[in-house]
């Protein structure tokens, strides 16, 4: 028998390790990216409400005729936010919101059949592993649960609010993170094969990577609050707010209230977590320098996470002083997905040797 068959029957490498899922796995982490960035475009626009119906299948395909145009104009004209902040709107107007929402849709059709129809490949040819075979069902599983998470989101915006609630966009957006996370940890564990564990010494600097990894996730999240509340809009001076220190409109009665409705404190959390990451960033980027025991891979992506981390802070403070235009709040959101999937890596490679 020769090898050329041996191989054809058995595509995995004796250690688990397989090239060609791994980049089916990133491509996809793309098409989440991109996904991120488009929704948050349909935030800003204003268009996440223009679609009042979930249809998972049929919604895929738009309007095609001026009657279907007029049917789900008047949907539209139905809600809330129309009544209150469009009143007035033209179909065309109306055509604009739509289509960066559908667009948002159908980028997430499009990612759960970019994963889907592979895996099922993956899965009949053997070129799963079994320890990635749970895992990318995992994913799989998550991909569906978001979609559910997404129409629940919008159902806040249709019903006695003029956009959708604050705390289910961080929802919304966070498990969004949290695949994007996964698709980029598993591709690593699918490109590197199985690896050892990294020994005792090295958990000080596993945990720290880990760390930093939550802190810039939790530093998303709060980012997801910012933008639902439309909190970049106000307290526009830095590094004051208002010319104080500490903003004088920060507790809003009760905890929630304050912790994710009040639009002086999600944008002070906002900031302060900045702050805290930069410091610690910095810190664990120095003492990596000078650390015997890690690899000169792992301090490359500790600098490599601080500059993207720098980069982070300089678009965020540029996008708060120019009052959020469409495309710096869109670099910065584009930019925390880039400096989360960098985290990510280092976490991941903090883990093996």
């Amino acid at each position: 028998m020769s090898k050329s068959f041996n191989a054809a029957m058995n595509p995995l490498s004796n250690d688990g390790r397989s090239r060609g899922v791994a980049a089916w796995l990133f491509a996809v982490a793309l098409l989440v990216l991109a996904m991120v960035v488009v929704g948050g475009a349909t935030r800003l626009t204003g268009s996440g409400l223009s679609i009042t119906q979930w249809k998972p299948v049929a919604g895929a395909l738009p309007p095609m005729t001026g009657e279907a145009w007029a049917r789900d104009f008047a949907r539209y004209r139905a809600t809330p936010q129309y009544r209150v902040v469009n009143h007035g709107m033209s179909l065309g107007e109306f055509k604009f919101i739509f289509w960066w929402e559908w667009a948002h849709r159908l980028l997430g059709r499009l990612v759960g059949v970019a994963f889907a129809v592979p895996y099922i490949i993956f899965l009949a040819t053997r070129r799963l592993s079994r320890r990635l075979v749970w895992r990318c069902g995992a994913l799989l599983g998550l991909g569906v649960v978001q979609g559910a998470i997404g129409w629940w989101m919008v159902q806040s915006g249709l019903e006695n609010r003029v956009a959708v609630a604050p705390e289910r966009l961080a929802t919304h957006l966070g498990l969004g993170l949290l695949l994007f996370c996964g698709l980029i940890w598993v591709g690593l564990e699918s490109w590197a094969g199985r690896g050892v564990a990294a020994p005792r010494r090295r958990d000080g600097w596993t945990l720290a990577a880990a760390g930093f990894a939550i802190g810039v996730f939790t530093q998303c999240l709060i980012g997801a609050l910012v933008a639902g509340n439309r909190a970049g809009l106000i307290d526009n001076d830095w590094p004051l707010m208002a010319g104080r220190l500490f903003p004088a409109d920060y507790w809003q009665g009760s905890f929630w209230a304050t912790l994710a409705h009040g639009l002086a404190a999600v944008q002070f959390n906002h900031r302060l977590l900045a702050y805290g990451l930069a410091a610690a960033g910095t810190a664990l980027a120095l003492a990596a320098a000078r650390a015997p025991t890690l690899s000169p891979a792992i301090r490359r992506l500790w600098f490599a996470v601080v500059a993207v981390l720098f980069l982070q802070v300089a678009i965020g403070v540029t996008t708060l002083v120019a009052g959020a235009p469409l495309p710096l709040a869109l670099a910065h959101q584009a930019n925390a997905a880039l400096l989360l999937a960098c985290a990510t890596a280092l976490a991941w490679r903090s883990r093996r040797i």
